[in-house]
């Protein structure tokens, strides 16, 4: 391996939450080299020119009005509640 050292796969892998067996280091290796050459690649792509984009469609998010409400259904809610009052959950004092 020339870029990604044993320990350097185990990092990664680790850090991925890859499960890697010491059988496998070499190949996963290689494997990661291969996509960070792609990465690599992409910034000789020329970009001089390009607006950035928030989304590849150009259309538009359909905006609604933000309305607080209670759901309507504020009794079927509060029957899963061990002690409610006044419309609202009854929690134990947490802090003194």
């Amino acid at each position: 391996m020339s870029v990604m050292d044993q320990n350097t796969v185990r990092k990664v892998a680790r850090l991925a939450q890859i499960e890697v067996q010491d059988s496998e280091i070499d190949a996963v290796g290689k494997k990661l080299e291969g996509i960070i050459g792609f990465v690599e690649q992409l910034s000789e792509v020329n970009t001089d020119n390009v607006e950035p984009l928030s989304s590849v469609n150009d259309i538009p998010c359909p905006l609604r009005e933000d309305v607080t409400n209670d759901g309507g259904i504020v009794d079927k809610v509060l029957k899963n509640a061990p002690d409610s009052q006044e419309g609202f959950f009854v929690v134990s004092k947490v802090v003194e």
